[in-house]
Parts: C-alpha cells; structure tokens; sequence
C-alpha cells in the first residue's frame, strides 16, 4: 500500500509539473528571443535617427563605432543611394535585395545568430537597411539557468508529494500491521490481544471494530468454557458412585478393570474441567506419537483380549514426534479405537499402524469389520448412521488438521474400515 500511494502521488505530481513547465519553458525561451530582438530594434532606431540627418560614410562610421552593437561588430548600415555598406554586416546580398523588397523591419536567420533588418526610405528612390546581429548567445541569455530553476522547483514539489503520500501510507500500513498482529495473536488463542486505535479515520473504525468483536469473542469464549466446566463437574456425582460400586467388586481382573475404567474416566472429567477453567490454552510441547500408542494399547487391549478380537500394532517401536498434545492425540486414537469396538462384533480382529515419513507420521487404524458405508457423512461433526453421537471421526479429523494434516477414510486390507490420521512431523 505505502509504495502504491508513494508511485501515484510520484506519476500524478510528475504529469502535472510537466504539464505546467513544459509551457513555462517555451515562454522563458520566447521572453529571452524576444528580448534580444527588442534590443536589436532599439539599436537599429538610433542608426535610423543618424541616417535622416546625414548620409556622409565618415559620419556613419563613426555614429556606428560608438555604439554597442558597432564596438561589438554587430551593426551595419546598407546605403542604395550612393550604394554601399558601412559597419560589420552578417547577411548575403541575396537576404539585403529581399529586405530592400519588403520595405518592412524583417529578420534572418544565421547559423550563428539572427539579423535584425530595419529599412528607412532616405530619398524617393533611396532605401537605407540598418543591420542588427543579435548571437545565438544573446538570443538565449539566461534561459538555461531558468530552465534549472524550474527544473529544481518540479524536482521539489515532486519529493514533497512523494515525502507527503510516504508519510500518510506509513501511517495506514502502521496501522494495518498492528490490525494483522492483533488479528494473528487471536488466531493462535491469545484472547486478550486488542490494536491501538490510531491511524486514518478509516482504520480507527476498523480498530474499534476488532477490538469489540475480540471483546465479544472473550465473552462468548468464556461462557463456553464455563458450561464445558459446569457439564463436566456434574459428571462427579455419578462417576463418585459409580467407582464406590466398583469397589464392591472385590478382586480379580475384571474387577481391577473395572475400577481401572472408572479411574480414567474420572481423571478426563478432571482433566477437561481443568482446561476449560484455564482458557483452553493449546498444547505447543508435542507428543511422541509412538508412546501414545503403546500406553493407550495397553488399556485397550485389556478389554480386546476379553472379548476375544486379535489385535496387532506395527511402528509403535520407533519415536515420531507430532505438533500435537498428547491429550488431543490420545483422544483422537480412544476415539478410533472406540469405534471399532462399538460398531464391530466381539472377536472382530483390528490393526494400529505407525507410518514414518520424512514429514508426516501416519496413524492407521483398521479392521476386518463390515466398514463404513457413507465414509463422506461419517465425518461431518454431528452426523452418524449407527445411532451415536457422530462426533468421533470429527474429533480424529479436527486433531489431524491442528497439525497441518488431514484424515482419510476407506476400506483397508482386513476387509472393514481403514482410518488414516496424517499428521504432521515435528
């Protein structure tokens, strides 16, 4: 923008000073012709006042040596009765017999300057010319140096638009720049970024602007996360009894699973009425990729080994760091994992995959379950042909984009659904 309004102002100040100068430096050379001419017809007058009183060529000589012009060898007198010439003249006799013809004040142009002719009829037959040379010196005395002047004033009138436009861009690219920063540290969950309302008038409506619609989105922000927080707190009194009933189990291995179950869902309530009491700040740090899947295989293959369903995990042995907390990483693979136990039958065999790349890290989950049939609608949030929520898919997806990844949905080897979570490598 800045330099945009710096090259209008620079195009728009040039076409006007050119349409002012160019004319101003035809009149300036005009004046200066004009002038010299003026000059050679005043000393041409004084030799044409000497011609009506005598005509004697000692007289004449000497009148046109004590003359400017005569002193400088510019002057001459051109008499038909009796013929002769007197003085320094600069024309051919072709130029005198046609100035004789025209009886009026005339000029030629020479190579080297110009000759003021002036006739003076002196007798009835009689014509006297009086010649005047003006050089080329003299026909443009002091233009050049004009010429510059205006030369500077355009040059400065053309830098003080330019200086004016730079200043008033800096203003609304300053502007502009603080509206952008503001807009980037919202969009990274800074909710507490606002701009200074300065600038043109145009660009403090746009600050008052973001700064109520920042306003506002803290509010609303804050309200979700408020109800976030109250649902989940409400989820304690039936998670509290639920593990005083588990406790009654007694021991063995289902019980411990049980009460191992019942732990973890109390340890996510608490964790999400942590984050939602905190801002819901995001997770910067990563996650080893790998490690989530070993530690979160170890719960489900708990219950996959009581229900009878073979399982196998590929990959898991080498680190792949993603740019994802391992909250929001494991959440997405229980939300995997979760739907093939829920929509597969007991005994269906599932698979976890860890694909390294140079800069992406796959997690594929399949299984030999009958798949998905509408793989578009299944992840749309809220959207499910099974009777559930419809947002686990979305849950997965939402994951993969925060990294720059994405999610693909198909059927794999096994024969069933195949879920590809792409995710970016750290």
């Amino acid at each position: 923008m800045r330099r945009s309004l710096v090259l209008v102002a620079l195009a728009a100040t040039s076409m006007v000073a050119l349409a002012f100068l160019i004319p101003l430096a035809i009149v300036v050379k005009n004046s200066a012709y004009n002038r010299a001419l003026s000059e050679a017809e005043k000393q041409a007058g004084a030799m044409t006042q000497t011609l009506l009183i005598t005509r004697k060529p000692q007289e004449i000589r000497q009148v046109i040596r004590s003359t400017r012009y005569g002193a400088q060898q510019r002057l001459a007198v051109h008499l038909s009765v009796p013929a002769g010439t007197y003085g320094s003249s600069h024309i051919t006799a072709a130029d005198l017999q046609k100035a004789q013809k025209l009886a009026t004040a005339s000029t030629v142009e020479k190579p080297d300057g110009v000759a003021y002719l002036q006739p003076l009829a002196t007798s009835e037959n009689g014509i006297a010319i009086v010649e005047a040379f003006v050089p080329h010196e003299q026909l443009t005395h002091g233009v050049i140096g004009t010429w510059w002047v205006l030369a500077g004033v355009a040059v400065g009138l053309v830098a003080g638009s330019v200086l004016v436009a730079d200043r008033l861009g800096a203003r609304a690219v300053k502007a502009t720049r603080a509206l952008a920063e503001g807009a980037r540290r919202m969009g990274q969950g800074d909710l507490t970024a606002r701009v200074a309302v300065k600038g043109p008038p145009e660009f403090e409506e746009v600050g008052k602007a973001f700064n109520a619609m920042a306003e506002r989105v803290r509010h609303l922000l804050a309200a979700e996360r408020e109800v976030v927080a109250d649902l989940s707190h409400r989820l304690r009194t039936p998670l509290t009894a639920l593990l005083l009933d588990a406790d009654t189990l007694g021991s063995g291995p289902g019980a411990d699973r049980v009460r191992e179950a019942v732990q973890g869902l109390e340890r996510e309530v608490d964790e999400i009425i942590k984050i939602a009491r905190s801002g819901l700040q995001p997770d910067d740090s990563g996650a080893d990729a790998a490690e989530v899947v070993r530690d979160r295989l170890v719960f489900w293959s708990a219950l996959a080994d009581d229900q009878e369903r073979p399982w196998t995990v590929r990959g898991a042995d080498r680190p792949a760091p993603v740019p994802l907390s391992r909250a929001d990483l494991a959440a997405a693979l229980d939300a995997l994992l979760g739907n093939v136990f829920r929509y597969t039958r007991e005994g269906t065999r599932f698979a976890v995959t860890l694909v390294h790349q140079a800069d992406l890290v796959a997690l594929v989950v399949e299984d030999a379950g009958p798949g998905i049939a509408d793989s578009a609608q299944a992840v749309r949030r809220g959207a499910s042909g099974g009777g559930s929520t419809g947002l686990g898919l979305d849950i997965a997806r939402r994951a993969a984009e925060a990294t720059g990844g994405s999610l693909h949905v198909d059927r794999g080897p096994l024969g069933g659904a195949r879920v590809q979570l792409r995710l970016r490598r750290l």
